[in-house]
């Protein structure tokens, strides 16, 4: 095996400059856990338990009802939409927390559908997280439209003027691939479709600035980088422009224009409030809100440069150390075309994950063959990085 103590050495010069480094701090990493798995779990935040712990012991504990509106439990959605609405580049009032990434892909697309009436086709990344494909085609189905998957290679050359919507994951699940946004957002809106993204895997870890691209509506996960705690709320953006236009089809009383009247009939809140359906679950959502904390103060730039530093130095040494121990790279060589975590295939994946689990290093497979390491550059250091290729030589 390739001698690493020169690339440990590196490493430990290159944490010490991290100017995200004090972050690490403000998360309960357990002792003796090595972890690469933040891209589908992230850690907890300490102020994340503080925060449930006083809804807890506090606002519920001994506020109970009153808590809607002297805590402010009713704004919790939009206060934590506006979190992470810089992350992504959109401007306040546009992003809400509420729901899964699955309920809110549902509202986004059929909401696109309606605005193009008259349209026959739902364009889809064929490659796509198993559930964005059938929500996809879940909404085909009831608008009556054909659904068309094409690998994302292909997207752009599927569009037409047939196709009311375009939607895709700009970080690919699997491979971390990144896809063109801006590219395929000009390219929709060239023939008049509208488009939907799926941004789970870039929140927090990838730039995008889905004002400049012109994005129309996107979702994405809040338990990912976004260290929000399992199944917590996901999110929905809004172009400004259409926030008044669409309707989506779950018609709850938390999106009506006055929850509080209990009128009979149903009127759509202004702006992205219409997104909302029923009751917000303020344990996920303190939880969620107080975890974006970590980014407070921390430029997007600075996070995807880490990003790309700890990918980086991956690929560089599995090449150089494990060339020959039947691994392959099944992520983009290209650091710019790659999000925040590496694949690499081996016909043993499996077996290799559990092995590595058994020296406290966790990261994730994917059938058939695919080993994901996630880097989150709030809290993973270089020198993890070494100690992870070091164990996978000698598992």
């Amino acid at each position: 095996m390739t001698d690493l103590r020169p690339s440990r050495q590196r490493a430990a010069e290159l944490d010490a400059a991290d100017p995200l480094a004090d972050r690490r701090a403000l998360f309960a990493l357990p002792d003796g856990v090595a972890y690469f798995d933040g891209n589908s779990l992230g850690p907890r935040p300490h102020a994340a338990g503080r925060a449930v712990n006083a809804v807890l012991d506090g606002t519920w504990g001994t506020g109970l009802i009153r808590s809607w509106k002297e805590a402010d439990w009713l704004r919790l959605p939009f206060a934590t939409g506006d979190r992470i609405a810089p992350l992504i580049g959109a401007p306040p009032g546009s992003v809400v927390a509420c729901d899964t990434t699955s309920a809110n892909l549902f509202k986004a697309l059929s909401a696109a559908v309606a605005l193009r009436p008259g349209r026959t086709r739902l364009v889809v990344d064929a490659d796509d997280f198993p559930t964005d494909r059938y929500v996809a085609a879940s909404v085909a189905d009831q608008h009556g439209l054909e659904l068309v998957a094409v690998p994302a290679a292909r997207l752009a050359d599927a569009l037409d003027r047939q196709v009311a919507v375009l939607t895709a994951t700009h970080v690919d699940y699997r491979s971390a691939a990144i896809l063109d946004a801006a590219g395929l957002t000009a390219a929709a809106h060239d023939v008049g479709a509208l488009v939907v993204w799926d941004l789970a895997h870039t929140a927090g870890a990838v730039p995008i600035d889905v004002t400049a691209v012109g994005v129309d509506l996107a979702v994405g996960c809040g338990y990912k980088y976004l260290n929000g705690g399992p199944g917590a709320p996901a999110f929905v953006y809004a172009h400004p422009s259409l926030q008044d236009e669409v309707r989506q089809p779950l018609s709850g009383w938390f999106g009506h224009a006055d929850p509080f009247a209990f009128e009979p009939d149903f009127r759509p809140a202004r702006g992205i409030a219409r997104f909302l359906c029923g009751t917000t679950g303020v344990l996920g959502m303190a939880s969620l809100h107080a975890a974006l904390e970590v980014f407070d103060g921390v430029p997007m730039a600075a996070v995807r440069a880490k990003s790309v530093s700890l990918t980086s130095l991956f690929v560089e040494l599995v090449r150089d150390a494990l060339s020959s121990s039947g691994f392959g790279l099944a992520s983009p060589a290209d650091a710019t075309q790659r999000g925040s975590h590496v694949a690499l295939s081996h016909p043993d994946g499996e077996a290799v994950v559990e092995r590595l689990a058994a020296r406290g290093i966790m990261a994730d497979f994917r059938p058939p063959d695919l080993l994901r390491f996630g880097f989150a550059p709030m809290f993973n250091t270089h020198v993890e990085v070494v100690d992870l290729v070091e164990a996978l030589a000698a598992v």
